[in-house]
C-alpha cells in the first residue's frame, strides 16, 4: 500500500551570523524592508506559547510580551533607527517576512513536485546569531514518497552546484521563484555575507529540515501496526529520499512515542513528527504546537549551540576576554541552568535536543577555558598588584632613609 499523507509542512531553517558591531544595522535593514514586519507578542492571541514556555525563557526570546499598549505605541511612532537601537538591545526579536508571488514569474509547466512558501519568519539574537525559517508545503500530492524526495533533495538547494530543476531525478518548482539562482539570491540577500558563519564551522549549503506530516490512518490504525511503515519513519527521520535502504541504528537518533499516532524524532539533521489521522488531535491541534512552541523550542536549542561555539572561539582567540566573560556568565544565569518550559513532552524534547546537539560537552568545554582564562587573570591581576605593593616599599624605604640621612646631618 501506497503511503498518503493528509497533511503536512516542512520548515527549513538556515543558521547565520551577523558581525555584532553590523547588528543594528541588520535590524534597521529589515525594518526599512516593506516585506519585513516585527512579530508582535500577546498573551491574548499567542497564549499558547505564553503559557508553554518557563518566565526566563519567555523573556529571553519573546520581549514583546512584557510591553503595554501604550509602550508599543511609542515604540511604532519612533525613527526608524531609534527604533532599530532599541531593538538591538534585546536578547531576541522576530520579524515575519512575506514572499512576493512570482518574483521572477510562476512555473507554468508542472511537471514535479510543485511547492508553496506561505511563511517565513527571521528569529534575531543580539549576539548576532540569527535563523531564517522558511515554512513549504507541497501542492497537488499526497504521496508521502514526494515528502521524502521533496524534503531531501531542498534542504540541499543553496549547495553551490544545486539545480533546482534537475537534481537525483526529483524535480521541484514553486510559484515564487522560476530558478534555484534567485532563491540564492533571496536568502543571501537576507542574511548577507556567510563569513561570521564559517567562522564558526556553520554548515550554509545544507538547512536543518524541521517537518510535519500526518498520514492517512488507512497505512497505520489498529489492525495496520507501525512496524509495517517503519522504514518510512525511518527515512523521515532522517531526511533521505524514497528510493534510499540505509539502516539507521537507534543510537543516531531520539523519538518520544508517549502517543499511540504519533512519534517526534530528533536527530543532528533536524527534527520531524510523523503521525496518523487516526488520532483527530494529529491534524488539529498538533501542527500548530509544532510549528510554534516546539519550533522555538528547537531554535533555542540550535541558538545555545552556536553561542557556545561563538564564545568557544573567542575564548581560543584571546579577544574581548573580560566582555566574553561576562556575557558567557550572563548566558548561564539567563538560560543555560534554566528550565526552558515545564511541560512534560517539551521538556523531554529539550532534553534529547541536548544531548543529539552535544550541548553539554560544549557547555563545560566552553566552562573549562573561561577558568583557565580566569585563573590566569587572576595571577596576572596578584601580580600587578604585588609589583605595584615592592615598588611603593622601595619608594618608601628610599624616602625614609632619604629623611633619616638628612636627620643624621
Amino acid at each position: 500500500m501506497e503511503l498518503k499523507t493528509k497533511y503536512q509542512y516542512t520548515y527549513f531553517i538556515y543558521p547565520y551570523v551577523i558581525k555584532e558591531s553590523k547588528y543594528i544595522k541588520y535590524i534597521l535593514k529589515l525594518l526599512k524592508d516593506e516585506n519585513c514586519k516585527l512579530r508582535i507578542f500577546k498573551k491574548d492571541k499567542d497564549l499558547d506559547i505564553y503559557s508553554y514556555f518557563s518566565p526566563r525563557a519567555r523573556n529571553y526570546m519573546f520581549n514583546s510580551f512584557n510591553l503595554s499598549k501604550t509602550k508599543l505605541a511609542k515604540l511604532q511612532e519612533l525613527p526608524l533607527d531609534t527604533k532599530a537601537a532599541i531593538l538591538a538591545k534585546n536578547n531576541c526579536n522576530i520579524f515575519e517576512y512575506t514572499v512576493k508571488k512570482d518574483i521572477q514569474g510562476s512555473t507554468s509547466e508542472k511537471n514535479g513536485i510543485f511547492f508553496k512558501i506561505p511563511k517565513i519568519e527571521i528569529i534575531c539574537f543580539n549576539t548576532g546569531i540569527c535563523f531564517l525559517c522558511i515554512k513549504t508545503n507541497i501542492e497537488e500530492s499526497d504521496k508521502f514518497a514526494d515528502l521524502l524526495n521533496f524534503n531531501y533533495k531542498f534542504r540541499d538547494i543553496n549547495q553551490e552546484y544545486s539545480n533546482m530543476n534537475n537534481y537525483d531525478n526529483i524535480r521541484v518548482q514553486s510559484d515564487c521563484f522560476s530558478d534555484v539562482k534567485y532563491f540564492k539570491e533571496f536568502i543571501q540577500n537576507l542574511t548577507g555575507s556567510n563569513l561570521e558563519s564559517m567562522k564558526l564551522d556553520i554548515d550554509t549549503e545544507r538547512f536543518l529540515t524541521y517537518s510535519y506530516v500526518c498520514i492517512d490512518q488507512e497505512s497505520w490504525n489498529n489492525n495496520n501496526e507501525f512496524d509495517k511503515i517503519k522504514d518510512n519513519y525511518i527515512k523521515f527521520l532522517n531526511i533521505l529520499p524514497s528510493d534510499n535502504s540505509v539502516n539507521f541504528s537507534r543510537d543516531e537518533m531520539k523519538i518520544i512515542s508517549k502517543w499511540k499516532y504519533a512519534k517526534l524524532g530528533v536527530t543532528k539533521q533536524g527534527v520531524t513528527l510523523f503521525s496518523s489521522s487516526c488520532d483527530i488531535n494529529n491534524y488539529t491541534v498538533f501542527p500548530q504546537e509544532f510549528q510554534e512552541q516546539y519550533l522555538y523550542t528547537y531554535i533555542l536549542a540550535m541558538y545555545t549551540k552556536i553561542y557556545l561555539k561563538k564564545i568557544n572561539l573567542e575564548f581560543r582567540e584571546g579577544t574581548r576576554i573580560k566582555k566574553t566573560r561576562k556575557e558567557f556568565i550572563k548566558f548561564t544565569q539567563d538560560l543555560w541552568i534554566n528550565e526552558v518550559t515545564s511541560e512534560d513532552t517539551g521538556s523531554i524534547f529539550y532534553q534529547y535536543l541536548r544531548e543529539v546537539l552535544e550541548l553539554y560537552p560544549l557547555y563545560f568545554d566552553t566552562k573549562n577555558k573561561y577558568d583557565v582564562l580566569y585563573k590566569e587573570l587572576n595571577i596576572e591581576k596578584n601580580t600587578r598588584i604585588n609589583i605595584t605593593i615592592a615598588i611603593l616599599l622601595i619608594i618608601t624605604l628610599c624616602v625614609n632613609g632619604l629623611i633619616i640621612i638628612s636627620l643624621l646631618k
